[in-house]
């Protein structure tokens, strides 16, 4: 767990792994944030038992107030960003910023190099974070979500970190 500190000064975002416990809050944030292209219930049950998906959650004052869904699939070092979102009343404080590096963090120590995602077209707040985080568009899905609207393609290239001990190992 990760405590994160958010743009408001008594505020501070706890990242930690999604349990099961979370379940109904996490149905709950979809069906919230998100108009079109929700995650199911069964969906996310299988994602909090899935050796290939990883769940992460941004607690505030002991309540959800935002939720990732990483992707890390064996024998690619290529990770997706499945899913973010925020509860609404906690928009615009740095949740997801703090959800987005920890991600990537997880991404990158699972020696991924690089993370893709896609974004609605129409998500301009979205689109500016991610830029803002150093991802690039790299390509365009048409017609991608359930309202026609198109994909934005976007990825990042991490720092995959290395062991002490496999640096010390090295010459120069």
């Amino acid at each position: 767990m990760v405590a994160v500190p958010t743009h408001r000064k008594s505020k501070r975002a706890l990242i930690r792994a999604a349990k099961r416990a979370d379940l109904d809050a996490l149905v709950d944030l979809e069906e919230h944030v998100f108009a079109t292209d929700r995650l199911s219930r069964q969906s996310l049950r299988r994602l909090l038992k899935s050796r290939s998906g990883r769940v992460l959650v941004a607690e505030t004052g002991g309540r959800l107030a935002g939720a990732a869904v990483v992707l890390l699939r064996r024998r690619t070092s290529v990770a997706r960003l499945y899913s973010i979102g925020v509860v609404p009343p906690m928009s615009g404080r740095g949740v997801a910023v703090a959800l987005l590096r920890a991600v990537e963090r997880l991404a990158a120590a699972r020696k991924c190099r690089c993370i893709r995602l896609e974004v609605h077209e129409d998500n301009t707040a979205a689109i500016s974070r991610y830029r803002k985080s150093g991802y690039w568009q790299f390509g365009c899905h048409a017609a991608y979500y359930e309202d026609g609207g198109d994909a934005l393609r976007f990825e990042k290239p991490l720092q995959v970190r290395t062991s002490r001990k496999s640096r010390a190992g090295r010459s120069k």
